[in-house]
């Protein structure tokens, strides 16, 4: 084998992976966002900051 298919190859297989981790990412993504628009709405209410009293005793204990 010379230098120059050696060269050619290693790039053809690393043109090959990246080919094939972007066809992965995209194909994640699409089985993703098609099954988190029934249940959005109902991870939105229970997501996010909620001032409980354990919350409240936290901030009172840190006044100066």
């Amino acid at each position: 084998m010379t230098e120059r298919t050696r060269r050619l190859s290693r790039r053809n297989f690393l043109l090959t992976v990246g080919a094939g981790g972007a066809a992965t990412a995209a194909a994640f993504m699409a089985r993703n966002s098609g099954s988190n628009s029934q249940g959005k709405d109902k991870k939105r209410a229970t997501r996010g900051y909620q001032a409980s009293e354990h919350v409240s005793n936290y901030y009172r204990t840190t006044k100066v």
